[in-house]
């Protein structure tokens, strides 16, 4: 999640946003890329753009002083690339203030925050939360008072003009949406996380086995080693997810009977054969259980037609599935705003 974020590059370095996308294009607007000498983190698309993105962004690094710069590229006539759509690039060296603000960034990857940056004159940058707080650098609520106004919370990343006509990137680094809970610490959950590190999602990895867990996970995965998983069901926020993978049967139908008595579930698998649904079905429905709940369950996990029993192939085959349920949920959610 974030490599552009996560990233340490060696030397100096410059950030590059997809700060204006339109029509057909290769990246959405708020992509980025941080670029070095002779390395770059994350990704605008690839092909002729981002070929022409790291030669202005080394150009600058080459640069005594180098100022932000917004540039328009037109896709097809201009690159030669069939997508034929608009994009405006933004160009930031990051100096001692955007460090700043980039720090700060990644101790809040898992809230919303908004990125300001002049685009026009001297290099000017600050974060905001959410609600439109400053959290650095200190002291620099003024230069942006003209600007709160013209925010679109509901919109992307943008670009916006103060009183004075300066044109400044607000950039919305935005906590991802999907949050999973994913019950078990062996191969295949492994194996899971190792995949959904690099996904738009937050993790809760739990296991009452704390040995079982690695000494290093990807920044969105948290660890819980609890001997009371269940109580995590009851106390996750409405319309997570969860996937249940534990090394004991009689566990997985607790945590089962669990997630499936609480409401505002967004989805939940469970690893098994239809043989285990079926017992796991009969079980709940005994215990009174909703059954429009039991029959959301989904068991077996991941996607038709890929039979393989490979930790690996189960978890591309799982991730997948989740990508697919979690894409249709947030256009849901986007479409009733």
């Amino acid at each position: 999640m974030n490599p552009w974020l996560n990233a340490a590059p060696a030397g100096p370095a410059v950030l590059v946003t997809v700060a204006i996308a339109e029509g057909s294009v290769p990246r959405e607007a708020g992509a980025h890329m941080l670029v070095t000498a002779d390395a770059q983190a994350d990704t605008i698309g690839g092909g002729h753009l981002e070929l022409c993105a790291l030669e202005v962004a080394r150009g600058m690094l080459r640069e005594a002083a180098p100022v932000p710069q917004l540039l328009r590229y037109a896709l097809g006539p201009t690159l030669g690339q069939c997508c034929g759509g608009v994009v405006y690039l933004a160009y930031e060296l990051v100096d001692a203030a955007l460090a700043q603000v980039l720090a700060q960034l990644r101790r809040h990857q898992r809230s919303d925050c908004w990125r300001v940056s002049a685009l026009d004159g001297a290099a000017s940058t600050l974060l905001l939360d959410g609600e439109g707080t400053v959290l650095a650098p200190a002291g620099a609520q003024a230069c942006i008072r003209t600007l709160l106004p013209a925010f679109d919370y509901a919109r992307s990343t943008q670009v916006l003009r103060d009183d004075a006509g300066r044109r400044w990137l607000a950039d919305a680094v935005l906590a991802p949406r999907a949050h999973l809970l994913l019950f078990g610490a062996g191969h295949v959950g492994a194996a899971i996380v190792r995949l959904l590190g690099e996904l738009p999602c937050t993790v809760s990895w739990i296991d009452e086995r704390e040995d079982m867990f690695p000494s290093r996970v990807p920044a969105n995965v948290r660890i819980e080693a609890t001997d009371t998983p269940e109580a995590l069901v009851a106390s996750a926020p409405a319309g997570a997810s969860y996937l249940v993978l534990t090394h004991s049967h009689a566990l997985d139908q607790r945590l089962s009977e669990a997630i499936v008595a609480r409401a505002e579930v967004g989805w939940f698998g469970l690893i098994g054969s239809q043989t285990k649904r079926v017992q796991f079905e009969r079980r709940m429905a005994a215990r009174g259980l909703p059954a429009e709940r039991i029959a959301a369950m989904v068991c077996p996990i991941g996607l038709p037609g890929i039979r393989s029993k490979l930790p690996a192939v189960i978890a591309t085959s799982v991730c997948a599935q989740l990508l697919m349920v979690w894409e249709t949920q947030y256009a849901s959610l986007a479409g009733s705003r």
